[in-house]
């Protein structure tokens, strides 16, 4: 199975969150991870994709311009049903606790819904899960300065969400 992570990052927040949410879905047999900044990211990978997570630093409480601007590119790929039941998950960061995470992480799953996309969350009965109760995919708060300041469980919930991506895409491949 293939999953595509694809992610903005300024700094290297998002960029870090991406790489642990890829190591997460990668830990999973069978699983073939691809990660790329959007910036090189190629709309034409996604339809030989089982799962497509996606996410950036939260602007406002919405998707950064430069993924919006990616994600705007994928009309042709709806007009065809082309992302109709794969799997798909966000992530984001912000600034500040509440900077917005969760708008933007709805904001991030909207495009997936009208691709016709399976979303996958995290529960809060995933371990890293239980007392951060994020359910929409991984938000959390890396305060502006430092590079090195997203924390062990920000990087544990990445890669929680990642294996509960590739377990879910295994067993929709494994139906098909």
């Amino acid at each position: 199975m293939k999953i595509y992570v694809v992610y903005d990052s300024e700094g290297n927040h998002t960029k870090a969150l991406a790489e642990s949410i890829a190591q997460g879905a990668a830990a999973v047999p069978g699983a073939e991870v691809l990660i790329d900044h959007v910036n090189e990211a190629d709309v034409y990978k996604l339809q030989d994709m089982d799962a497509i997570i996606w996410g950036c630093p939260g602007h406002f409480g919405t998707i950064s311009s430069s993924l919006k601007a990616w994600i705007d590119k994928l009309g042709y790929l709806w007009a065809e049903g082309t992302l109709i039941n794969k799997v798909g998950a966000v992530f984001c960061t912000t600034a500040t606790v509440h900077g917005g995470l969760e708008a933007t992480m709805l904001n991030l799953i909207t495009p997936m819904l009208h691709q016709g996309m399976i979303i996958v969350g995290l529960p809060g009965t995933v371990p890293e899960n239980a007392l951060y109760g994020s359910y929409y995919g991984v938000g959390i708060s890396c305060p502006p300065g430092k590079d090195d300041n997203i924390s062990k469980n920000d990087l544990l919930l990445g890669e929680a969400l990642g294996k509960r991506v590739a377990h879910v895409t295994r067993s929709f491949t494994n139906e098909l």
